[in-house]
């Protein structure tokens, strides 16, 4: 068989999106739906925020709000700012980021080595507290004051949509069959919105089922209770802006711990590495697709890659 490599590209960001699908076999109990997952860990930095980042600063510089000279300020747990850093990078913008040491210690490294300033707010170690996420916010706000900055707010941004509606246009072209159900673990919510609204246009309104996913050690969605946990991305505490209820169908709170054994289980099962909140999708998965039984797909998503997490306990263990 001849395999066609894609051809030569002028930007680097041009490589962003087109990542592979993958049906899981090893972990699927017997009886279950199909299970597919996206893995984004393919994009240029290993993060599916590679999409919201690049839609975020073009869709910017489209309307002239983002010009040459000026300097791109955001909050972020790190996956957010690393493509931004990325982003800004190849295109010549500097870049401050507001961030914490409660989050993993590669993602805040990779900020610095695409040329970010960055700025550490102090947390609880080892732990994603209520107060941590607007206390960054905060003072990401404050820079946004300055003369010759964009803030990207990523958490009120909805430029972000535009990069996951083609991460759903992507879906419905490799997936030959109807998509019954798609969950996905809530941060800002642009993943989980950008997606559902293009698979029901897709599909005449509400055929495939969307869950929204959340840590239950902090289930604001689920039961209006915020707390401290260690799933980096999501659980931020609060309702994000952007996420409405009419673009999903339920909310599930999932086990912190099962999220984390299912991370190891991908690695070792089926070569799949992502981080906990990666685990955390796929555990959910595994229960819709034993809930709606064969004959039936269900979709989520591997946000990025397991190497961001080797300094902490995730993968201590192995």
């Amino acid at each position: 068989m001849v395999h066609r490599a894609p051809a030569a590209v002028r930007s680097i960001l041009r490589t962003v999106g087109n990542t592979p699908l993958l049906k899981l076999e090893k972990v699927v109990p017997p009886g279950s739906a199909a299970v597919y997952v996206k893995l984004e860990y393919f994009n240029p930095t290993g993060s599916y925020k590679d999409r919201m980042a690049l839609a975020m600063i073009e869709e910017a510089e489209a309307r002239g709000d983002l010009k040459p000279g000026m300097t791109v300020v955001e909050y972020t747990g790190g996956s957010t700012g690393s493509s931004l850093a990325f982003v800004c990078a190849v295109k010549g913008y500097d870049f401050h980021v507001v961030s914490s040491d409660v989050f993993a210690p590669e993602k805040l490294r990779t900020m610095r080595v695409f040329g970010a300033e960055l700025e550490i707010i102090p947390g609880e170690a080892g732990y994603i507290t209520p107060d941590i996420i607007p206390r960054m916010i905060a003072r990401a706000e404050e820079l946004a004051q300055q003369n010759g900055v964009y803030f990207t707010n990523q958490f009120h941004n909805e430029d972000a949509l535009a990069g996951y509606v083609v991460l759903a246009e992507e879906l419905l072209q490799q997936l030959h069959q109807p998509i019954d159900a798609f969950c996905a673990g809530v941060g800002t919510a642009g993943m989980l919105v950008g997606v559902s609204r293009t698979l029901r246009r897709a599909t005449d309104g509400d055929r495939t089922r969307i869950v929204a996913l959340e840590p239950a050690g902090s289930a604001v969605l689920t039961t209006g209770s915020a707390g401290k946990h260690r799933v980096e991305g999501i659980g931020v505490g609060f309702t994000p802006p952007l996420l409405d209820e009419i673009d999903y169908d339920e909310a599930r709170a999932i086990d912190e711990d099962e999220a984390r054994i299912m991370a190891q289980r991908l690695a070792r099962e089926e070569g799949v590495f992502g981080g906990t909140s990666s685990g955390l999708n796929v555990v959910a998965a595994l229960q819709l697709a034993q809930e709606l039984g064969p004959g039936h797909t269900v979709v989520t998503v591997v946000v990025d890659f397991g190497l961001k997490y080797l300094a902490g306990d995730l993968y201590a263990a192995t």
